[in-house]
């Protein structure tokens, strides 16, 4: 998050007709209408000759040095063979370009693929949410009123699921960037319940390192063979729910039909390429309005946040240096005003088809399934209450509640951690945890980073796969990340 007055890159990479082309060409019910001469052909279909030796790259697989995706890649280029891999963890997935379909004459519809029917819905990952929002307003039914825009993460092990984070809002502060980390610039609720996600993940590192071997297995973490890196344990999965449809690209018009010849390319680009969440309005890279932002907060949209942790992680840069990426294998909307996710479909998996062989171990794009569920949350907003936002996660005996358009926690809260008024989710708590684990585990090397940027920019595998994600991005002709502001991150405590 940066103001706007920064110089914005508008290059869209690729051009759009082309990117839409390609797509259309590979939709189902679609055929090319004549074919194209050789010497007119994208060379970039064709591998070109790799100088090292697949014995070499067999090697460097076997010693850990590459994964098995990127050694596929690898030898495909040096045997001069076209390798096209979907990169999904489901089957019966929809096609690259997710098309609208005509209305059907008479109700019937005898050739009308039906993909929702097919992804398998986890009905009780609502109803955990439910009855954890539940219990909590149940302690504090003051706050109920703050409750309307929820998002949530679950673990699933077995049969059995746990809600382990949960947030609520809608809003950027209205503050001016902070340089010592404790102002909440983006209280979102998705990127609410993400943080305090991390807040989680902390604990379960604590009690990894701990030396009580009780609470050590406890933790939802294990150690990974060939790998110096933790990893979740078999058999644990990782959902998120939102009440909501995320805003962005995800948020197909539903008269958009993704066809040249029912409207231009132009306006397909601004509804889906990235945008920014602007003081509530959502803006697209590409529009005039972005040149008047100056001196005013921005982030980057719902979806395309999603988007982005669905490729590097969940767990963000600092917790790189302990856990190996992990991400969400499902997300469910409870939006009782959608009747498809095609939208999101589309932002979260077909913008980042590729990009797997490009990033470095251990990163790849994430497929998870995306269907619609029952809604949790029907409340309504209460007066005094519109800015602001719950975060809780397993192990705090309480919630907190902070005034998005402050950044801060407000005066009645159930929990509180000073008298600075500072949220227990800014990075400045973050960067306090990062140390309480590094010393834990015994990671000198991580103790010496001087300020919270430079923790951040040792993470080097995590740096070059956030680099990868926003450059395919841009060259797909989806538009630029708005990069943040770097003074935000120079506080050392």
């Amino acid at each position: 998050m940066i103001p706007a007055g920064r110089p914005f890159p508008g290059s869209r990479g690729a051009s759009f007709a082309q990117n839409l082309s390609r797509n259309l060409n590979t939709a189902p019910g679609l055929e090319k209408s004549h074919k194209q001469p050789a010497s007119l052909k994208d060379s970039s279909q064709y591998p070109v000759k790799a100088k090292v030796s697949p014995q070499k790259l067999i090697e460097r697989y076997m010693n850990g040095e590459s994964d098995a995706v990127s050694l596929l890649h690898q030898l495909a280029r040096v045997f001069q063979f076209h390798l096209e891999m979907k990169e999904t963890i489901a089957s019966d997935v929809p096609p690259p370009l997710p098309l609208k379909e005509e209305s059907c004459v008479g109700g019937s519809c005898h050739n009308r693929p039906s993909y929702e029917a097919k992804v398998p819905v986890n009905m009780q990952i609502p109803h955990a949410v439910r009855a954890q929002l539940t219990r909590l307003m149940s302690f504090h039914p003051e706050f109920s009123g703050c409750a309307d825009t929820i998002a949530a993460f679950v673990i699933q092990a077995g049969s059995e699921c746990k809600v382990v984070a949960l947030g609520t809002g809608g809003f950027n502060t209205r503050e001016n960037i902070s340089s010592n980390g404790r102002i909440l610039h983006d209280s979102h609720a998705v990127v609410t319940a993400r943080r305090s996600l991390m807040r989680y993940l902390y604990r379960n590192l604590l009690m990894f390192y701990s030396k009580n071997p009780t609470l050590s297995q406890q933790s939802v973490y294990q150690h990974k063979s060939n790998s110096n890196f933790l990893c979740l344990k078999s058999g644990i999965s990782l959902h998120l729910y939102v009440n909501m449809m995320p805003k962005g690209a995800a948020v197909i018009p539903s008269k958009l039909y993704l066809n040249p010849l029912s409207i231009s390319a132009w306006k397909v680009s601004n509804e889906i390429g990235l945008h920014l969440m602007v003081e509530g309005k959502l803006v697209s890279v590409f529009s005039s309005e972005v040149e008047n932002l100056a001196f005013k907060v921005v982030s980057m949209s719902t979806a395309d946040k999603i988007t982005q942790w669905q490729v590097i992680g969940y767990q963000g840069a600092l917790l790189s240096h302990f856990i190996e990426p992990i991400y969400a294998q499902s997300i469910l909307i409870g939006d009782s005003c959608c009747s498809e996710v095609r939208g999101m479909e589309f932002s979260v998996c077909q913008r980042m088809e590729g990009v797997t062989s490009q990033l470095p171990m251990f990163y790849c794009m994430m497929r998870p399934l995306i269907s619609l569920v029952p809604s949790v949350a029907n409340c309504t907003p209460s007066s005094n209450q519109l800015t602001h936002c719950i975060n809780w996660s397993e192990g705090d005996s309480t919630l907190e509640v902070v005034d998005g358009l402050e950044g801060k926690t407000v005066e009645e809260s159930p929990f509180k951690s000073g008298t600075t008024l500072a949220s227990r989710l800014c990075k400045a708590a973050m960067l306090h945890r990062f140390k309480l684990v590094a010393k834990e585990a015994e990671r000198q090397d991580l103790l010496v980073a001087s300020s919270y940027r430079e923790a951040k920019r040792m993470a080097k595998p995590y740096q070059e796969a956030k680099s990868v994600l926003r450059a395919y991005l841009c060259q797909k002709g989806f538009g630029s990340w708005l990069e943040k502001f770097s003074v935000s991150d120079n506080f050392s405590k």
